[in-house]
């Protein structure tokens, strides 16, 4: 059995088990939360980082980060299932990927300032910095929301988008109603996109 250390509103967390499940390898792992603030926690012997997730292999050694645990569930599952082996298929995906795990970064980091800063102390021109990451991202993926069958890059988005929803009531939604309509369409084909809904 695989265990992946988690916590419920992570977003890369939740890409792995929406990528688990369209795999059919959602049976093979064990979800395990995690305590990132207890030093005893042993996510940092997992993952020296003691970040999340983190999958424990069945032999005891572990595999971080998201981007690794995706394409070691897709090798489990016979490879070229959500990472393509055609190249120009492969890289699009992977640069998709890029795009919402960046998205994510920089909305995990507005997210820290604005909540554990008093407001006296918060660093705005750090949050513009972000925030204007998360706003050039969503205009190039209005004017081309993602096409085609799903593969990493849509389960990096959509885990994105979902944690925009999760932490910024949705905002987002408002300047992008072709995103919206992609997202609600990957929600309606992927169950586990809302199964996995903190």
């Amino acid at each position: 059995m695989l265990t992946l250390r988690y916590s419920l509103a992570s977003p890369y967390a939740r890409k792995i088990r929406i990528t688990a499940d369209i795999l059919g390898l959602a049976d093979r792992l064990e979800i395990a939360g995690v305590d990132l603030a207890d030093p005893a926690d042993s996510i940092r012997v997992q993952n020296p980082l003691g970040k999340i997730p983190a999958l424990v292999l069945e032999d005891g050694s572990s595999l971080y980060d998201s981007r690794v645990i995706a394409e070691y569930l897709d090798h489990l599952a016979g490879g070229n299932k959500l990472f393509p082996a055609d190249p120009a298929r492969r890289f699009a995906a992977l640069r998709l990927q890029a795009l919402g795990d960046g998205i994510c970064d920089a909305a995990l980091l507005v997210r820290y300032e604005l909540a554990s800063r008093p407001e006296a102390a918060r660093y705005e021109a750090f949050v513009e910095l972000q925030q204007g990451k998360i706003d050039r991202a969503l205009k190039a993926l209005e004017a081309a929301p993602p096409q085609g069958a799903i593969d990493i890059g849509h389960i990096a988005l959509a885990a994105a988008l979902g944690y925009l929803d999760l932490r910024f009531e949705g905002a987002w939604r408002a300047g992008h109603p072709r995103l919206v309509a992609w997202l609600d369409a990957f929600a309606k084909s992927t169950p586990s996109f809302e199964a996995t809904k903190a």
